[in-house]
């Protein structure tokens, strides 16, 4: 199955927004650290229900906001929660962004990059559409040191890339840009009920569960374009 289909079938049976609402736990203050400033072009990489770029014209007043995804169904869905004519979402490809060289200020991506298969390539495709001190925040929930995300590879059929920390420093340099921050940002809203409530549907041990959400939370490396 491709990511297409994969994610045309998530968003008819509303699966947007119940990803919309676990992001935004972290999304927010990931956010809230972007270097935007009024009027600027934001690209949001695998934008799904649109949420990123709405939130970012809401609170930051970004001039022009680009939502790209790979379902035209989550494209659909995008356009149908956005009424803002400054607001447009695209159909298109990681690999091959319908974007002119210099034309973005900013990229935000939310656990969307992982799903290229070829990762360098969308970076080196980033790097080309980024003014000069343009940043692309990538945030990650699926990632090596986060042990007890891996097994979301078992229930999808796209091919995810399970990169640890260093891989996507290096990767980012490879492709030409600098890596100004890395950290990993905390899940503090996921209630984590007592040991003594254990085991649950999801989960057989407290420790895992803190250590998904509290511990590793959501991967957050920025990179600068030179």
């Amino acid at each position: 199955m491709s990511v297409s289909e994969e994610f045309d079938t998530w968003a008819a049976d509303g699966r947007d927004k119940g990803m919309e609402q676990r992001h935004w736990h972290t999304a927010k203050h990931a956010l809230a650290r972007m270097p935007v400033e009024p009027g600027d072009t934001v690209l949001d990489l695998g934008t799904g229900s649109g949420y990123a770029l709405r939130a970012l014209r809401e609170t930051r007043e970004i001039g022009r906001g680009v939502g790209l995804d790979g379902s035209p169904e989550m494209v659909r869905s995008a356009r149908g929660y956005t009424d803002d004519d400054a607001v447009a979402f695209l159909h298109g490809d990681f690999h091959d962004l319908p974007l002119a060289d210099d034309s973005v200020d900013h990229v935000w991506s939310m656990e969307a990059f992982y799903y290229a298969q070829r990762p360098v390539a969308v970076l080196r495709e980033l790097r080309r559409v980024l003014r000069s001190g343009g940043t692309f925040f990538c945030a990650v929930n699926f990632f090596a040191e986060s042990e007890h995300t891996h097994e979301w590879q078992d229930r999808i059929e796209v091919e995810m890339q399970l990169w640890d920390r260093e891989q996507y420093r290096t990767a980012f340099r490879e492709a030409g840009l600098h890596v100004a921050a890395q950290d990993c940002i905390p899940d503090e809203e996921t209630e984590i009920p007592a040991a003594d409530a254990f085991p649950t549907d999801e989960w057989d041990h407290r420790e895992a569960m803190v250590d998904r959400y509290r511990d590793w939370g959501t991967l957050l490396t920025v990179g600068v374009c030179p």
